[in-house]
């Protein structure tokens, strides 16, 4: 097993049904994993991330620590996501932030697939690419807020 795999697995057991907010202090998790701290960092920045349904919140002074926070509904982890699309996404972005919703249950195999197929580049030929992804993003907000009404 990969370390960055060990380290997101020991966050994601700091998680139980009544706790969806995690505290991590980054310097004494490297060392009782046997890591540098800059791992911990990579693990957090790349499977925890709004679009996966995390919030991470980091305070800096008294040794630190990093809090992670779950979203505890599928509502809440769509708006999350929702919230970090921005005004545009291209195309390979808006795919596997669905496959990612997806894959974590927080949208149905068809749902997945019809949000993909209104986010393929080939629906919007003849708009330059600028436009394209500013459309997108919209299209696909409007169809997840819908989805979660």
């Amino acid at each position: 097993m990969k370390m960055t795999d060990i380290i997101a697995d020991m966050i994601l057991d700091m998680f139980d049904e009544n706790n969806s907010t995690v505290q991590i202090q980054r310097n004494d998790l490297a060392s009782q994993l046997g890591c540098v701290p800059s791992q911990i960092n990579y693990v957090i920045t790349s499977r925890f991330t709004p679009e996966q349904g995390y919030r991470i919140e980091s305070r800096r002074g008294g040794g630190g620590c990093i809090y992670i926070t779950r979203a505890q509904t599928k509502s809440t982890a769509i708006v999350a996501f929702i919230n970090s699309i921005g005004s545009s996404i291209d195309e390979r972005s808006a795919k596997a932030n669905i496959y990612n919703l997806n894959y974590h249950d927080y949208i149905d195999d068809k749902t997945a697939r019809l949000l993909i197929a209104a986010a393929a580049d080939s629906n919007m030929q003849g708009i330059d690419a600028e436009t394209r992804n500013a459309v997108r993003a919209r299209q696909l907000k409007q169809m997840l807020m819908a989805y979660i009404d």
